[in-house]
């Protein structure tokens, strides 16, 4: 059975109703956009062969059609018109990325919550490890006897602080000396490394700084291993009891707590392209199969890369969600790169 002109016209119309109002479309409701004059014998026969060519579904309870993952794809792939971005879209965006967002870590916390806020589903983002990072500079503060705050400052940027507490009392007056040995023997390498030199100098450092080293050294070691690893953020994942789709409480609390409890296995797209479509049984885990997810990436520089993704029905507005997505990439992007948004003009192009 041939996918016609007049086909597509009607599975873009029935695609875009059921986005707007979470209803089936009818064949009057179709006849009023369709152009020309079209019989509703005509789009019913129609209606049932995209049925029958699996592009569209009929529940039950209506006579109406709603779009299935199919058909969906179909939709994305060859029929939904680029939305452009108006200018206070693109005003609400650059707005919250004119803070000072120096720390890698901090734009990714952040991005997630305010991807959802702009989307109005929830959403995450993710920035993938670098085995490369090492502690650039240590600084010990005394706090007490028993008691002082590490300050690690890793190589990409990063600063991390602790507060210590020691099981055996030290001269605070001496944490400057134990900061001079850290940075001569324990910066600009691995982790590994880090382990292998605290162990040579045992000999070397009296009893009660020897666990001071030792804790300072420990803590070093498991910020460098969580460089090394994504760090995955979510945000406003309670946006999904807002749609219909999601009424069934149970339904509803399966996805929230995968995007919670599961971020880790949340969608990272394939290849180089820099925006991704994953339309309900294309997600590969189960709590995703009736679910979309739409994933922009963006580069953070040193040949790193992190990525934002929205998660909703598949009743998504797959056009605005795409270019409000690409926009903020695009804006991170440049925001690590140099000091500058998209400009609205770039936008329009």
């Amino acid at each position: 059975m041939e996918l016609t002109d007049r086909k597509k016209q009607i599975l873009k119309i029935v695609v875009e109703g059921y986005v707007a109002t979470a209803d089936p479309v009818g064949s009057k409701a179709i006849a009023e956009k369709m152009p020309g004059k079209i019989s509703s014998a005509t789009i019913r026969n129609e209606l049932a062969d995209l049925v029958e060519m699996g592009y569209l579904e009929q529940p039950h309870t209506s006579a109406g059609r709603i779009p299935s993952p199919k058909g969906y794809r179909l939709y994305v792939n060859e029929l939904m018109e680029q939305h452009t971005l108006t200018a206070e879209e693109t005003d609400s965006i650059n707005s919250a990325l004119t803070g000072k967002l120096a720390q890698v870590d901090q734009v990714v916390s952040q991005a997630g919550q305010m991807v959802s806020r702009f989307m109005g589903y929830p959403a995450y983002a993710i920035a993938e490890g670098r085995s490369d990072v090492t502690v650039r500079r240590f600084e010990l503060i005394g706090v007490d006897e028993q008691s002082f705050i590490a300050v690690v400052m890793l190589s990409d940027s990063r600063v991390k602080s602790q507060l210590m507490q020691l099981q055996l009392s030290v001269d605070s007056r001496r944490l400057p000396e134990m900061g001079h040995l850290l940075n001569t023997h324990f910066t600009t390498i691995p982790a590994q490394e880090i382990s292998l030199r605290l162990m040579n100098l045992s000999d070397q450092v009296e009893g009660s700084w020897f666990l001071l080293l030792h804790q300072v050294c420990d803590y070093a070691c498991e910020l460098l291993r969580q460089a090394s690893g994504q760090s995955v953020f979510t945000g406003g994942t309670s946006q999904l009891l807002k749609f219909p789709e999601y009424r069934d409480v149970d339904k509803a609390q399966e996805l929230m707590s995968f995007m919670v409890d599961s971020k880790e296995n949340l969608p990272v797209p394939m290849g180089d392209s820099p925006m991704q479509i994953l339309i309900g049984p294309e997600n590969v885990n189960d709590a995703l199969k009736e679910s979309s997810v739409v994933i922009a990436s963006y580069d953070i520089g040193d040949h790193m890369r992190g990525l934002v993704g929205v998660v909703g029905p598949t009743r998504m507005d797959y056009a605005t969600v795409a270019a409000r997505l690409s926009y903020f990439a695009e804006s991170l992007s440049r925001m690590f790169g140099k000091p500058q948004l998209p400009t609205k003009e770039e936008t329009q192009q």
